[in-house]
């Protein structure tokens, strides 16, 4: 009878503990094939399954894009929703059903990728190489 209740016990205690392991994945010093930056990284949060990029321009590139957006800003940052398949962390898809975006990463690879579809017509381009990627397993 100990038996069975030290088991019983055990299992309620280490079930929640395994569930609450997550992992971040943090690439930073990312360049652009297009663009100029102090700052630019991407923090994966696999757990919460939340992509957040964090920018600030390089004052060239903030007036180029400012003389035709008064609304850009030089340092920004924005949160996308991202799931996995087969390997790989996507962003939802940004646009409509025949034309949309995605960000796509392969773990533990520097580079980052955009997929754009167009009436089921895919194209990838990398838009980026990371100089530094961090792989946090974090517990609770």
């Amino acid at each position: 009878m100990k038996k069975i209740r030290f088991l019983i016990f055990f299992f309620f205690i280490t079930l929640p503990i395994e569930s609450l392991k997550s992992e971040i994945i943090i690439m930073s010093k990312c360049d652009d094939e297009q663009d100029e930056f102090l700052k630019n990284e991407y923090i994966l949060n696999l757990n919460e399954l939340i992509m957040t990029r964090n920018y600030i321009y390089k004052e060239k590139t903030y007036q180029k894009y400012r003389t035709t957006d008064l609304s850009v800003k030089k340092s920004n940052s924005y949160v996308r929703n991202i799931y996995e398949e087969n390997g790989k962390i996507l962003t939802h898809k940004h646009g409509y059903p025949q034309f949309y975006t995605q960000i796509f990463f392969e773990k533990g690879k520097k580079e980052i990728f955009m997929k754009t579809v167009l009436n089921d017509e895919e194209g990838i381009s990398k838009i980026s190489t990371c100089k530094k990627i961090e792989k946090f397993e974090k517990e609770s």
